[in-house]
């Protein structure tokens, strides 16, 4: 039987799952403490600035503050309790974390936000901003931001953790689960950050490039959900005995994993491919009016010397 204790409570005592079930409050300290602290930041950015007359894109307040929502909607509810003892609510806990909270919290720009907010440090001295800003243009930012890294690592924070024992040696401590969580977070945000192109970054391909990017990841997703639905057995040695008072047969219990992590996985492209046009329309649309207002400076240098060519092509002709 599997009785694993989380938060001091004994996971095989759980009533069998309902959605009003998951939802309701289950005290986390770690992911709780840190979505307040996430939210606090982020709001003290933005009333610094406007404290000084700037502004801040309401849009980009709202993603982030839902990003962080979503994070205290799996972790620091029920649905966190339940994760530990049936598979297809922790494949919805991952999926969430991984890749439904990071483009939220990037559509957020806290990175740039930050850049704005932090005063910069007194001549000869570094601060918050002038280290921020060396992160940012370190060797190491522009490895684990590169595709040939992004990549690999996502797809193997799928396969390299649920077909190895490692998933079971995390889901043995709360310290264990929490590790995993904040990996799931992190992989997510470093894979989605130089394809969102939202906040500075080491890495910035062209909007055809971030689109590649996002489609080469994604199908290896459905290929992890399609498998654990079509097993015969449990694969995932957790969750293969659950308690009696959840009624869950673990078979089908995974196949309802799988199922959520193949339909997942088409959510956050449309989300990204939706922000990716968004983008390209209003990168094309500031372009032209440069190009518009430099045209108005010159009083279009640049057409009347291509007429001139064309007349001169002309004249040659006859």
């Amino acid at each position: 039987m599997n009785h694993l204790a989380h938060d001091g409570m004994d996971m095989g005592d759980l009533p069998p799952f309902t959605l009003g079930r998951g939802l309701e409050f289950s005290f986390d300290a770690f992911f709780l403490i840190g979505s307040l602290l996430g939210l606090g930041l982020y709001l003290w950015g933005v009333l610094r600035l406007r404290g000084r007359g700037d502004s801040w894109p309401v849009g980009r307040s709202i993603a982030f503050t839902i990003g962080v929502l979503t994070v205290m909607l799996v972790m620091c509810t029920k649905l966190n309790d339940y994760g530990m003892v049936m598979f297809s609510v922790h494949m919805i806990q991952h999926m969430v974390i991984s890749m439904l909270t990071p483009i939220l919290l990037l559509l957020g720009a806290p990175v740039t936000l930050a850049l704005r907010a932090l005063p910069p440090a007194a001549r000869g001295h570094k601060g918050p901003r002038e280290l921020l800003l060396m992160l940012l243009h370190s060797r190491y930012m522009k490895v684990i931001t590169h595709p040939v890294f992004t990549i690999p690592m996502f797809i193997a924070s799928l396969y390299g953790l649920y077909f190895t024992p490692l998933f079971d040696f995390l889901m043995e401590s709360r310290t264990g689960h929490i590790a995993m969580m904040v990996h799931f977070l992190a992989v997510g945000l470093i894979f989605f950050w130089p394809i969102m192109g939202v906040d500075p970054g080491p890495h910035r391909p062209g909007y055809v490039m971030r689109m590649l990017e996002l489609f080469a990841g994604m199908p290896f997703h459905a290929f992890f959900g399609i498998a654990l639905m079509m097993a015969s057995e449990p694969m995932i040695k957790t969750y293969d005995h659950p308690a009696a008072s959840l009624g869950v047969d673990p078979l089908l219990d995974q196949q309802w994993g799988g199922g959520i992590a193949w339909a997942f996985s088409e959510i956050p492209s449309v989300l990204v491919l939706i922000a990716l046009v968004y983008q390209w329309y209003h990168s094309e649309q500031r372009a032209a009016k440069r190009s518009d207002r430099a045209a108005d400076r010159d009083g279009d240098k640049e057409l009347a010397e291509y007429n001139a060519y064309l007349a001169s092509l002309q004249a040659r002709g006859q």
